[in-house]
C-alpha cells in the first residue's frame, strides 16, 4: 500500500500571523493577564480555506479584498466587545498587523469522510454581503 499522500483539496490555505502591533494590542485589550509574544500568538494559528486561484498575487487579493472581516475575526478572537476594537481600521493597517501566508497545496491526509460545520449564527445580519453560502454540516466522501 502506497503511504504518500494522495487526496488534495481544492483549496488555497491562507495563514494570518500576527505582527508586533497586532501583539500590543491583544496585550493592552488585558493588561491583568501575563504579556504574551509573537510566538505566543504563533503556537496555533488559524488557517482560511480560499478558492484556488492562479497564483499568490491573486490569493492575497482575494484575501485583501476582504480584510475587514478577517480583521474583525482576528480581533474578535481576543475580544467580543467590539468597543475595544480599533475603530479607524484599513487595508493599509491590516497589512502592518498581519503578514499573509499562502499555501497552494492542501493535502487531507485524514482517513475519515470531510466534514463542514456552519458556524452562521441565526442572529447574524441576513444582508451582510459575504460570498458564503449557508451550508448544514456535510460529510464528503
Amino acid at each position: 500500500m502506497n503511504n504518500f499522500p494522495r487526496f488534495t483539496l481544492n483549496r488555497t490555505v491562507v495563514m494570518l500571523v500576527p505582527k508586533r502591533p497586532f501583539l500590543e494590542w491583544v496585550n493592552d485589550a488585558d493588561p491583568d493577564e501575563m504579556a504574551l509574544t509573537l510566538e505566543d500568538l504563533s503556537e496555533d494559528n488559524e488557517v482560511f480555506l480560499i478558492p484556488q486561484l492562479n497564483d499568490e498575487q491573486e490569493s492575497i487579493q482575494w484575501v485583501e479584498k476582504r480584510w475587514s472581516i478577517l480583521f474583525e475575526h482576528m480581533l474578535a478572537e481576543w475580544m467580543l466587545d467590539e468597543t475595544g476594537w480599533p475603530q479607524d481600521r484599513t487595508l493599509n493597517m491590516f497589512r502592518e498587523w498581519f503578514d499573509i501566508e499562502i499555501h497552494t497545496m492542501a493535502w487531507d491526509l485524514a482517513g475519515e469522510p470531510l466534514l463542514v460545520e456552519d458556524w452562521h449564527d441565526e442572529d447574524d445580519d441576513e444582508d451582510d454581503d459575504t460570498e458564503y453560502e449557508v451550508r448544514e454540516k456535510i460529510s464528503i466522501h
